[in-house]
């Protein structure tokens, strides 16, 4: 299939919005949790289990985006948004059968596998094009679109839980839910598989664009996993993915936890507040920051990343219980890194790589994204649960955790300073010279 290509006087600024309609769709999967309560009572789940298609899930978009890369930027966006559709959908509809004939495994194949796969492709679908249109502000156009992925969130889970209300909490409830999610994300994804093109030839940037677009190294996705500087933001990503992931995925009852003992109790609702909050954090940072890389440089937003982000550890270990705005502002700051460092790295990988398979190097590096969603949130319960079995409780039963992702950021930090500029002999097209006044400007596009 050839990808659309953009007539004369087509607008860049349609190909964001074709975009975001994918990713706020994929983004549901942040809502996973509206369904646990009701799968568990209707099937009798424990709560392990129904975590499980959220689990398959993030394990599958991590997969699926590192084996497809390939082809996604083979077939180009337009190929690979009508897969994600047709994946993501058809998950929904195998979920609402499972539900319908209380068959969880049905669920479990349909959510977390088929629809995993949806996930995995779609979120890689628009990066490669986005890059290209906007060569001169890469990390603000992958932020918009993958902002979309942390907002969808926002718009799901009150709608998941109005139509739960609407139809009943019982299995055929949850099945009738899953199919509206199905059709109607189908119809939303479809506006931007008929919009998206891409560019007839090498865009050039706004002549008022503050930013120096510099001629890069070009290099292939096969290349490009030999060399250290990928398996170093692989590292970066995985490490700060976890560190995020640990408190997003057991941000309400941590909250409640770390005041349990104190003379002001977090209540249920103020902890569900405090998850759309973060929720709002992680949809922020996936803009304001990648925004910011374009001004500041990939590898120094990436120290703030996880420099800062593992002070705010810190300030939350030692300080958390005694202090809810001081717990609320780190959790928030951790949470806008978390969704910043997803929305950087694509602008991160262009820089070291350059475009010319930069979506199929994105879809490898995702893997370590399926790593740290198992990695968090196995750290956070496990030692918490091990602790309350130890007769702690409270911020008590967080204390480890809090080190662990402490030693993690740092870890991230240091691999962060390990990248380097690709070496010349993994160049796929050889880089044009550049002259002096360029080069002066080159921590702005290439790290250190």
């Amino acid at each position: 299939m050839r990808p659309p290509v953009a007539p004369t006087g087509w607008s860049r600024w349609l190909v964001p919005p074709a975009a975001l309609s994918v990713h706020l769709s994929i983004g549901q999967a942040y809502a996973w949790s509206v369904f646990k309560p009701p799968l568990e009572s209707a099937l009798n789940l424990s709560g392990t289990q129904s975590a499980l298609p959220f689990q398959l899930g993030i394990v599958m978009l991590g997969l699926s985006a590192a084996f497809g890369g390939t082809l996604v930027e083979r077939n180009g966006p337009r190929w690979a948004m009508s897969v994600a559709l047709v994946c993501f959908s058809s998950g929904f509809l195998l979920a609402a059968l499972g539900a319908a004939t209380e068959q969880y495994w049905l669920i479990v194949l349909g959510y977390g596998g088929v629809g995993g796969i949806g996930l995995g492709i779609g979120y890689i679908s628009p990066v490669s094009t986005l890059i290209k249109w906007f060569p001169d502000r890469p990390g603000m156009a992958t932020g918009i679109a993958i902002m979309g992925f942390g907002g969808g969130a926002l718009i799901a889970s009150p709608w998941s839980a109005q139509m739960l209300e609407s139809f009943g909490a019982d299995s055929g409830g949850i099945a009738l839910a899953f199919l509206v999610h199905g059709l109607a994300y189908a119809v939303f994804m479809t506006l931007g598989v008929l919009l998206v093109r891409v560019p007839k030839a090498a865009v050039t940037p706004a002549r008022d664009s503050a930013v120096p677009v510099l001629a890069g190294p070009q290099v292939s996705a096969n290349q490009a996993i030999r060399t250290p500087q990928f398996w170093c933001l692989w590292i970066v990503l995985c490490m700060n993915v976890t560190a995020g992931i640990g408190i997003l995925e057991k941000a309400a009852p941590m909250i409640t936890d770390f005041f349990a003992d104190t003379s002001t109790p977090v209540s249920a609702s103020a902890a569900a507040g405090f998850v759309a909050l973060l929720s709002a954090a992680n949809m922020a940072g996936r803009i304001g920051w990648s925004s910011t890389s374009d001004l500041i440089g990939r590898k120094n937003v990436y120290r703030l990343y996880l420099g800062v982000g593992a002070l705010m550890y810190l300030l939350i270990a030692l300080y958390g219980d005694g202090s809810k705005p001081l717990f609320v502002v780190c959790a928030l700051v951790i949470l806008s890194f978390y969704g910043g460092g997803f929305a950087t790295v694509p602008a991160y990988l262009k820089d070291l790589f350059g475009t010319y398979q930069v979506g199929a190097i994105h879809g490898r590096l995702l893997t370590a994204w399926s790593t740290a969603g198992v990695l968090g949130p196995l750290i956070v319960n496990r030692v918490a649960d091990s602790q309350k079995d130890a007769g702690k409780h409270g911020a008590s039963l967080y204390g480890l955790s809090l080190a662990i992702m402490i030693g993690l950021l740092v870890v991230g930090f240091v691999a962060n300073e390990l990248v380097r500029p690709v070496h010349a002999r993994h160049h796929h097209v050889p880089a044009p010279r550049e002259s002096s006044d360029d080069t002066a400007d080159r921590d702005h596009q290439q790290p250190a």
